[in-house]
């Protein structure tokens, strides 16, 4: 009776959920006997699991010898007794088992110093090999210093980019020349070809103009993508390096984070960025610029331009109209009107040359990725047929791969085999 009273709650729970009453003792039954399944079944498992467990240690000792037993107590017994500092040396110990790498690290921090030339000759190993290495293979290939030999040492040159004028003076003064050269020793015709080069290379002073008053300004020009920005940056740190205070005119105003991107490197050589916002007037960055540096009394002003197409007379006319504005503020200036050329785009390099400078007396060149080129006669057709000295070439991502020309040293790099 007490069961049926105990069972009595569930009976009534399961009728009022459609369980039939005379039914409902049995199912009633059924329910607590299946829970009492699901119950033991619950038991089971956890039982299982525990023994499980309880029977990995017993593999894992099988596996060890059991003379170890004894020496891991002693051990144990012996870190008890050790001080706390025995334990803390430890580490220290177990690093010095591998002395090699601190070997290795040694030699690493120990580097062959690079020469400036070597440097230079690894910038221009792509034109060495176009040119003077092609002009090896023909010297190879020739019997003789003849009509058909001049012919394809021309064709060499124009293919390095010397340009027509330019080609055409080299290959007269070495038909001029020819009779200085032995005949087992044609390799001195390389000495010559070299010497020729040397002539109409027109080299810029290392040295930056002095303005009496106020600080050196420097103009940056030329088309999009030939890198402006980079140079700029490269040159500001150049000068904070020298001790220069440096203040940089953000005066592309048209690109698209072109003063974002001058800012980072006026963070990196620690030189001020005057910028105004995108679409703003490029010479009124100018004005403000030139006031911002007379008033800091800074060393240098290097102010950017946007890159414009060498035949839109309209934006020609806006780099004229920064250099009134900037000789209004700081008489003479800019002292400096920088050009900045692409290497790589040989002959489109010299026809924009010509253009700029016309427009707004350019005053010298830079020319930059000729590391990424074999056409470096680029240089020698711009010196011979603009005469505008080649101020600074590109020779490497690095700031110091940004460096003053030097024509005697360039010929080096190229012919010099060391």
């Amino acid at each position: 009776m007490d069961f049926e009273l105990w069972l009595s709650p569930l009976v009534d729970t399961l009728v009022t959920y459609g369980v039939p009453a005379e039914d409902g003792p049995m199912a009633a039954l059924a329910v607590v006997y299946l829970a009492l399944t699901l119950f033991s079944l619950a038991v089971v498992i956890l039982l299982l699991k525990s023994k499980f467990r309880k029977g990995v240690a017993p593999v894992a000792d099988e596996t060890e010898p059991e003379a170890e037993e004894p020496v891991v107590a002693a051990e144990a017994e012996a870190l008890e007794t050790e001080e706390p500092d025995v334990e803390v040396a430890a580490p220290i110990t177990a690093a010095e088992i591998e002395p090699e790498p601190l070997e290795v690290a040694t030699v690493v921090e120990e580097p062959e110093p690079v020469s400036m030339l070597q440097r230079l000759r690894s910038g221009l190993s792509k034109t060495r090999s176009s040119l003077v290495g092609r002009v090896d293979a023909l010297l190879g290939s020739h019997a003789k210093l003849d009509d058909a030999f001049l012919e394809e040492l021309e064709e060499i040159l124009i293919t390095a980019d010397f340009g027509m004028q330019a080609t055409q003076e080299l290959v007269q003064a070495l038909t001029l020349r020819l009779k200085e050269i032995e005949p087992d020793d044609p390799g001195q015709l390389r000495t010559i070809l070299g010497e020729e080069i040397r002539l109409r290379l027109k080299t810029g002073t290392s040295e930056w103009p002095q303005p009496e008053r106020g600080p050196l300004v420097i103009l940056v020009v030329g088309v999009n993508g030939v890198g402006k920005t980079t140079t700029i940056g490269k040159l500001a740190k150049q000068f904070a390096d020298q001790g220069k205070r440096v203040v940089l005119g953000a005066g592309d105003t048209f690109r698209a984070a072109a003063a974002e991107q001058l800012e980072i490197w006026g963070t990196r050589s620690g030189a001020e960025v005057i910028r105004h916002n995108e679409g703003s007037d490029p010479a009124a960055v100018a004005f403000d610029a030139a006031k911002a540096a007379v008033a800091r009394k800074a060393d240098v002003l290097i102010l950017d331009t946007a890159g414009r197409l060498h035949t839109k007379v309209n934006l020609m006319e806006e780099l004229k109209k920064i250099r009134r504005v900037v000789d209004r503020e700081i008489p003479g200036a800019p002292h400096e009107t920088l050009l900045v050329l692409d290497a790589t785009t040989g002959q489109n390099a010299l026809i924009q040359a010509k253009m700029f400078q016309e427009a707004v007396a350019v005053s010298g060149i830079a020319l930059t990725k000729l590391d990424g080129t074999a056409k470096g006669g680029i240089v020698v057709a711009i010196s011979s047929q603009l005469d505008l000295p080649v101020r600074l070439i590109g020779v490497g991502e690095g700031v110091a791969d940004l460096r003053p020309f030097d024509a005697d040293e360039f010929v080096e790099a190229l012919f010099v085999n060391n």
